[in-house]
């Protein structure tokens, strides 16, 4: 969408026709789009509305039923921060005693929906005009949210009475790639952090791949899953910290939500695989924390390489999914064959960490047949390859 198609999408006509689709069914754009042009509807303007319909379909997984107010577009959409995570951002500030924040690559707006849903203020700056507009729609709501076509770093942030920052570089260069150097980020990492000169009240959104060299000594850094996905990691600095610097986790499923941080304990044991195995939420993985969920289900690694942990006993815990062991053999592709044969397998899950199989491929070799399901993981065990037959505990 351009400038123009802005401009005719926000016209009463536009906004309008765009409260008036139904629910988005890709199956039936084609004919909508033909009608509304044969009742003399502006072919632009269908244009664009029918692709904000299908990107308010989209952004349902991330803001439920706000979407259908608000304006995206695919770019912004793709980078903008789950509104159940967004409202985390804000609790740390309001916490931290913050009163206005400045969101200096604020994007379509969606970390500054959430500060000002609790009550700071806010100011928005975005470079590109066109999504600093789509910003200025989705903010309408909130007086005491500001949006400026400007570059972020370059508010005085003193003189604006900004007591808090927040920001979320772009971190895909133009052919779509990921980028993992926080150096390479837009804006850079380093021209980032050196706010805190003027507002030691920082936090700062970077993608979960951040090598833990790269973590700055002075922050908090926490990885935020959400339903089992690692979404994001954060970079929180000053009085956003909860605990000082270090490595945490953040866990949410459902309403709930559930932290844990690097206590600067012993690496987990290494022992055989327990009447139970836990896989550690990707959060924690990523956190370094798995030795935490061990202590938590009082339990030790399958393996000192692989992020598997095992117990004797059942626990119920937030930070890992908890299968029961039904039975453990050295892989090889004949003895799984005839394994799952003799119990009628026909529909089967696997799950791998630490091995070069190809669950399609393996899929496909099995040859699977009959009415019954199973669940393997494929794993190393002290060294060596191995399956374990597993049933999720429900």
């Amino acid at each position: 969408m351009d400038a123009a198609g802005l401009t005719k999408l926000l016209s009463p006509q536009g906004w309008a026709l765009l409260s008036a689709l139904p629910p988005y069914d890709e199956v039936r754009t084609m004919a909508l789009s033909e009608q509304l042009r044969r009742d003399g509807t502006d072919p632009e303007l269908v244009a664009a509305a029918l692709t904000q319909s299908r990107l308010r379909a989209r952004a349902q997984a991330k803001f439920d039923t706000f979407a259908d107010g608000m304006l995206f577009t695919p770019a912004g959409l793709e980078q903008a921060t789950r509104l159940t995570v967004a409202a985390h951002h804000a609790r740390r500030y309001v916490d931290a005693g913050v009163t206005r924040v400045a969101d200096i690559t604020c994007g379509i707006g969606a970390d500054s929906l959430a500060f000002a849903g609790v009550g700071l203020g806010v100011l928005a700056a975005e470079q590109d005009e066109l999504t600093a507009a789509l910003a200025t729609v989705n903010l309408r709501h909130f007086p005491e949210a500001v949006v400026r076509h400007t570059d972020g770093l370059t508010l005085d942030l003193r003189a604006e009475g900004v007591d808090g920052v927040y920001a979320d570089p772009a971190r895909r260069v133009t052919s779509g790639r990921r980028v993992f150097d926080p150096a390479a980020y837009s804006p850079p990492l380093d021209a980032v952090q050196a706010l805190t000169a003027q507002v030691p009240a920082l936090g700062v959104k970077v993608g979960p791949g951040i090598p833990h060299s790269a973590l700055p000594a002075d922050a908090e850094t926490q990885w935020v899953s959400v339903d089992g996905d690692v979404v994001e990691a954060g970079l929180w600095f000053g009085p956003l910290r909860t605990d000082g610097p270090g490595r945490t986790a953040l866990v949410l499923r459902g309403r709930s939500a559930h932290a844990v941080r690097d206590e600067g304990a012993q690496p987990a044991d290494v022992g055989p695989v327990g009447a139970y195995l836990y896989e550690p939420d990707g959060a924690v993985i990523r956190a370094g924390l798995v030795a935490q969920v061990a202590r938590e289900v009082d339990g030790h690694l399958v393996d000192s390489t692989i992020a598997y942990v095992t117990s004797t006993n059942l626990h119920d815990t937030p930070l890992a999914t908890g299968y029961r062991v039904l039975d453990t053999l050295p892989f090889g592709l004949k003895r799984l064959r005839t394994y799952l044969r003799e119990r009628g397998v026909g529909r089967l899950t696997i799950k791998k960490r630490g091995t070069a199989v190809v669950p399609e491929q393996l899929r496909k070799q099995l040859d699977l047949r009959g009415a019954a399901e199973a669940t393997i993981v494929l794993t190393r065990v002290g060294g060596s390859q191995q399956v374990l037959v597993v049933d999720p505990v429900t």
